[in-house]
């Protein structure tokens, strides 16, 4: 088995070669003074089990054509088979035409890595699971729910007795729903409306929170926007602690501070991408759940229960 890191998350691939009991491939990620992406694979890999670690956060298309680089360099290396590691996948979320002449670039980016020459992507809560179909190649779809139903139970205290789960939209009510069965507890949802890309209003909670603690569970916050308009409704409905959790914390300064400000006690993510740190914000290692992915890929085992929802 070899590890390729790329430049996204450089940390995260380290993280993961720690966990293997091994270490990074010796790679030169860099670019030639025009901003073209300079690869260059410093050992021999003809043949070997390559896993190339990359999540395409921001800068979302430099990170996506570093990878498909680095794809090349180590297809035209010879070697065995090739695994795209990718925590986040961008542009998830332009998975359907809901307006006229858009494009769908899930599939755009989906098209684009089977081409490169990648024969299995391993990735974690897609915005919608259906894009697993976008690829004519395997998908090893992970969650991170196993190691945050952990860290609520185990550092938060949590008690599935006095929680509610919920969801900030209609749209993620099953990923809730698995939450509230892991934990115990009930499940509410809040209605929303989306005012613009940055701006979003609540306008309702349904199901009973009063006097419980909250989980508000969401897969990825770039903004903050949702989780802190739902968090907002949630007290005024009479909650105790509220504590959110995403499986990607795509969030910048502005996103911080509006975090830091709510009435969040906590924001619970993972270090899928290097973004995911604040003051208000606990990222969970995520490094040991894809090095076992990983390891039972190279020797040819089940991954089911590390993804069964």
């Amino acid at each position: 088995m070899k590890i390729i890191a790329g430049s996204a998350h450089n940390q995260l691939a380290e993280n993961i070669a720690s966990h293997l009991e091994t270490s990074v491939a010796d790679v030169i990620v860099d670019a030639f003074p025009d901003g073209e992406t300079l690869v260059q694979i410093n050992e021999n890999i003809r043949g070997e089990d390559v896993y190339i670690v990359q999540p395409t956060c921001p800068p979302t298309n430099h990170n996506l054509m570093e990878l498909l680089i680095m794809t090349d360099a180590a297809r035209r290396a010879s070697a065995g088979r090739i695994t795209a590691v990718m925590p986040f996948f961008g542009y998830a979320r332009q998975d359907r035409k809901d307006k006229s002449r858009v494009p769908i670039t899930a599939k755009l980016v989906a098209n684009l890595i089977s081409a490169a020459g990648i024969n299995r992507v391993v990735t974690m809560d897609l915005h919608a699971a259906q894009i697993q179909g976008f690829f004519d190649i395997p998908v090893d779809h992970l969650y991170a729910r196993p190691v945050m139903v952990k860290y609520l139970k185990e550092e938060c205290g949590v008690d599935g007795k006095n929680l509610a789960v919920v969801s900030p939209d209609v749209g993620g009510v099953k990923n809730a729903r698995a939450y509230s069965d892991a934990l115990g507890a009930d499940l509410a949802i809040v209605a929303k409306h989306r005012v613009s890309a940055t701006r979003v209003e609540a306008t309702q909670v349904i199901g009973d929170v009063e006097g419980k603690d909250v989980f508000l569970i969401d897969d990825m916050t770039e903004t903050g926007g949702t989780l802190c308009a739902a968090a907002k409704i949630l007290k005024e409905s009479g909650c105790k602690r509220i504590f959110a959790g995403v499986s990607h914390a795509v969030i910048g300064e502005t996103a911080r501070k509006r975090i830091e400000d709510s009435v969040i006690e906590d924001l619970i993510t993972t270090d899928s991408v290097p973004q995911a740190y604040g003051d208000n914000v606990t990222a969970l290692s995520i490094a040991p759940l894809f090095g076992e992915a990983m390891r039972r890929i190279h020797n040819g085992e089940s991954v089911t229960s590390l993804f069964d929802m």
